[in-house]
C-alpha cells in the first residue's frame, strides 16, 4: 500500500464535484472502498479512489497525478529494437512504470505478475500473435479494465476491424509518430 496520504470524503465531494452526502452513499454501497479513523471518520486511499473512478468511467483529476498514481504499460513486440525504443520512449514520464515481452506466451504470464494498465501489443509475432494476446486480456477477468493499442507494420484487410470488435482501443501501423502514440496512451489512461 501507498504511504501517500488519503483523501477525505470532502476532498472526494471536491474533486468528483458531488455532495457529500453523494460520497457517503458511494461508501455505504460498497462502490467506493473506504476505511474508518479511530474518530469514526471515513477515509479512501488513492488507489482506491482512482480504481473507484475507472470502475465508473469518471474522469480522473490531474492533481492526482503528483500524488503516486504510478500506470503501468506493458510493451509486447518480437521486436527488440522496436521495444527499446518504445520503452525509452514512455520511460521519459516518472509517473509511467514500463515492463516488456518478447511473445504472446511471456505476456500471458507478465499480465497477471504486472497488471498492466495498457498493453501495447504487436500483432505480427510467431507463435501467439497480438490478435490470440488480445482475446487473451479481453477475457481476463484480472484484465478488464486494460487498454490495448494494436500495431502491425502490415494490417491485413479487416485486421483492424476485427481487433476493435474484440476490444482493442486502437490500431496503429508502423512507422507511427511517437508524439502521437504518447498523445494516445495518455488519453486512454485517463478514461
Amino acid at each position: 500500500m501507498s504511504n501517500e496520504k488519503p483523501l477525505t470524503t470532502g476532498e472526494i465531494a471536491d474533486l468528483c464535484h458531488v455532495h457529500l452526502r453523494t460520497v457517503l452513499q458511494w461508501i455505504h454501497d460498497g462502490k467506493l472502498k473506504a476505511y474508518r479513523t479511530p474518530g469514526n471518520h471515513s477515509r479512501v486511499t488513492v488507489p482506491d479512489f482512482i480504481g473507484f473512478l475507472k470502475q465508473y468511467n469518471m474522469p480522473i483529476p490531474e492533481n492526482l497525478s503528483y500524488r503516486g498514481d504510478t500506470r503501468k504499460i506493458m510493451i509486447v513486440d518480437d521486436d527488440a529494437n522496436m521495444v527499446s525504443s518504445l520503452k525509452r520512449l514512455f520511460k521519459k514520464e516518472p509517473s509511467y512504470e514500463v515492463d516488456v515481452a518478447y511473445d504472446g506466451f511471456e505476456a500471458g504470464i507478465k499480465l497477471l505478475l504486472f497488471k498492466p494498465d495498457i498493453v501495447i501489443l504487436d500483432m505480427k509475432m510467431p507463435g501467439m500473435n497480438g490478435m490470440e494476446v488480445a482475446q487473451k486480456i479481453k477475457r481476463s477477468a484480472n484484465c478488464e479494465h486494460t487498454k490495448i493499442i494494436g500495431m502491425s507494420a502490415y494490417f491485413e484487410e479487416g485486421d483492424k476491424q476485427r481487433l476493435l470488435d474484440i476490444g482493442v482501443n486502437f490500431c496503429y501501423d508502423k512507422p507511427f509518430n511517437s508524439a502521437d502514440l504518447v498523445a494516445k496512451v495518455k488519453e486512454l489512461l485517463a478514461k
